[in-house]
């Protein structure tokens, strides 16, 4: 039986092994690939190894434990699975210097660094049931690639645990899109470990106080802030996203009956990977619809849809690639007044200050986020990743300039949807009354001083 916060699970020999409740995929949950992230404190490793110990003493398994770089044993979990055998009183457990086994159902814990693991070698972990990855941040591409089709045997699991560093840490790229029916994804921080020393919780709550971005980090697990090379710090975005987790509401699309002008992003998916991503932004709030593997058609139906229930004061749409034939299907229907195309490669309105459109647009999502103080983002990881990811620099004439998006894509594994979706709703000024009236000559800068008086756009 599953608690609340931590579900007792009762072994042959009556022991009786507490596990955070949020860690219960881990035994009932049958999916390929088992991902658990997060901060410092959220109990993972312990998790992980008590459900280990606990379905090994259920039926014989093979379970490989890995890590990138494993020079002796003692770089591995075999230490941690030992101090969890003696912490439960075990018995029927033997230890040895280079594996563990159960006695009664023959059960076998390995210990390897893929690394080390050249085709040969690696063979010998065809056969696992289970293969655990602790640290997985540190995993290379090349690993990752080697491990994933080894591990074939039927019903196989690949547990992964992680703290992330960056957003493109390879083991991140390469899972954190997966459909949901191949990865599972669970976020674990030590708010959510039930059994977290109150010393540790200290910690936390004293680096919070110290140093924000430290503590999203160390405690909550969110990749490192980039330095000057990133254009939005991810301190703003976490603090956005903060702000939506307490929200009422705040995965509902606006009220269309709200003064506040509704503005839609739309950023349309180019290839079979990719999302096609609405952006609902009234005011200071934003909400998001994602949609996979829609037609040209399909899209423009979907955008019809919200443009006859909502009645937005803009429609911006990317009009590269599919976006163009979406335009063209949305003018057909009458939408003139409403829908606006835009290129992200044409000219900036402040041409001076931005080398491209893409820039001038970007560069608003930072300003939403850094001087308003009160923007409510939704707190989806895909969005934080997007929003943090992208790297400025500037040209010789010192206007803006972004990382271009397929130097982007290459290293965040996916196109920038949400990122880029959110950016579209800032594509043009909108008057403060919500009238289908642009204002041309007003300044980005302009429109945040305005907003603390009025909140109105």
């Amino acid at each position: 039986m599953i608690k609340k916060r931590a579900s007792p699970t009762v072994c042959e020999n009556r022991r009786v092994i507490q596990i955070p409740a949020v860690f219960k995929p881990l035994l009932h949950l049958k999916k390929r690939i088992k991902l658990f992230y997060g901060g410092r404190a959220g109990g993972k490793s312990y998790a992980f190894a008590d459900c280990l110990l606990i379905k090994a003493r259920m039926q014989k398994l093979f379970i490989v434990c890995l890590r990138e770089i494993q020079n002796s044993i003692k770089d591995s979990v075999h230490k941690l699975l030992c101090d969890r055998i003696q912490a439960h009183r075990l018995s029927d457990y033997r230890v040895s210097n280079l594996k563990i086994e159960n006695l009664i159902t023959g059960s076998t814990f390995i210990f390897k660094g893929l690394r080390d693991q050249d085709g040969d070698k690696i063979k010998s972990l065809e056969g696992a049931d289970i293969a655990w990855i602790e640290e997985a941040q540190r995993i290379s591409a090349k690993s990752w690639e080697i491990l994933e089709p080894t591990i074939r045997k039927k019903d196989s699991e690949i547990w992964i645990s992680m703290n992330r560093e960056t957003p493109t840490d390879p083991i991140w790229v390469a899972l954190a899109d997966q459909d949901e029916s191949y990865v599972f994804k669970q976020k674990v921080n030590y708010t959510d470990n039930p059994f977290c020393p109150k010393e540790m919780i200290e910690l936390a709550l004293r680096c919070k106080e110290k140093n924000a971005a430290d503590y999203a980090h160390i405690w909550l697990g969110e990749p490192k802030a980039g330095g000057d090379e990133k254009l939005i710090p991810a301190v703003y975005v976490r603090e956005a996203q903060e702000r939506g987790k307490s929200a009422t509401g705040g995965e509902s699309l606006p009220n269309e009956s709200s003064e506040t002008p509704l503005i839609i992003g739309l950023d349309i998916a180019r290839f079979g990977d990719d999302a096609t991503v609405f952006c609902f932004r009234a005011g200071q709030k934003c909400t998001f619809e994602v949609y996979r593997k829609k037609s040209t058609v399909e899209t423009a139906h979907l955008a019809v849809h919200y443009l006859q229930t909502l009645h937005p004061t803009r429609l911006f749409l990317d009009i590269g690639g599919m976006g163009a034939g979406v335009y063209d299907l949305l003018i057909e229907q009458g939408f003139v007044a409403v829908v606006r195309g835009i290129n992200f490669g044409e000219k900036a309105r402040l041409s001076d200050r931005y080398a491209n459109k893409r820039a001038e647009m970007w560069d608003s999502v930072r300003l939403f986020l850094t001087e308003s103080n009160t923007a409510v983002l939704p707190p989806d990881s895909a969005l934080y990743d997007d929003l943090c990811a992208v790297n400025k620099s500037y040209d010789r004439n010192g206007r803006l300039l972004l990382e271009d998006k397929a130097s982007l894509k290459r290293r965040l594994g996916r196109s920038t949807d949400w990122g880029d979706a959110l950016a579209l709703t800032f594509a043009a000024p909108i008057s403060e009354s919500g009238s289908e009236r642009e204002k041309q000559s007003i300044s980005l800068e302009e429109l945040f001083q305005n907003h603390s008086s009025k909140g109105k756009w």
